[in-house]
């Protein structure tokens, strides 16, 4: 029976959070007010750090900027978004961790709040093709409104999203023999504590706690 390999992705599968990265990119290209959101964006991170974001504010203002750019426009941003400030931050060790599980034949998915615009490209380069984010909406035009549909991919919804994309395959999690999966953060218990083989991955203290006490393994990449 095959096994399921889920990751989180930010300060997981890359040692930076790509959500908090891409207004500090906005910024450096002189494509968003530059106080503003500096001021904004460190104010959620903190909320994130601490378990309390309300997500369709952050979303709000995180989103808002995708709808003033086409898609051709927003791919070439995303390019040199990557390049900057994703790449640098990828440890040989994360890549290897991913690497384990393809070659012994498990699913691979990767799970994060952060949206399908940013994540996307991220997961193709670690040959990661099953990706969960936050959902963009579209308008006739085919660019993105600054709205989101369905629901985010925090805390509880990571098992909601998930379940539904099992549902479209026809699975659930019995369908597999062992489920991972790997993630940095608090947010993530609700998760962590359903599958099989959780595993914290550059654990914040309220998960390094937890993971010692259930004997959970913990890896380290910084």
């Amino acid at each position: 029976m095959k096994n399921l390999a889920i990751f989180d992705l930010d300060n997981t599968l890359i040692n930076t959070d790509s959500d908090h990265a891409w207004p500090q990119y906005l910024i450096k290209k002189g494509l968003v007010d530059a106080a503003e959101t500096e001021a904004q964006n460190e104010k959620f991170y903190r909320d994130y750090q601490n378990g309390c974001l309300d997500i369709d504010a952050f979303l709000k203002l995180h989103l808002a900027p995708l709808a003033r750019y086409s898609k051709e426009e927003l791919a070439e941003f995303h390019r040199e978004f990557m390049a900057e400030y994703i790449i640098p931050h990828i440890s040989p060790m994360q890549r290897m961790l991913v690497q384990s599980h393809q070659m012994a034949g498990d699913e691979t998915l990767v799970i994060s709040s952060t949206n399908e615009f940013i994540i996307t490209p991220v997961c193709r380069l670690f040959g990661i093709a099953n990706m969960i984010g936050t959902q963009l909406e579209t308008g006739p035009d085919g660019r993105y409104t600054g709205n989101y549909i369905g629901t985010p991919s925090l805390k509880e919804g990571k098992i909601t999203r998930l379940n539904q994309w099992l549902a479209e395959r026809g699975e659930t999690l019995e369908s597999y023999g062992k489920t991972y999966f790997y993630s940095d953060s608090k947010n993530d218990l609700p998760l962590l504590r359903l599958v099989s083989e959780p595993v914290a991955v550059n654990p914040d203290a309220e998960l390094e706690k937890e993971a010692k006490e259930k004997g959970w393994p913990v890896l380290n990449f910084k």
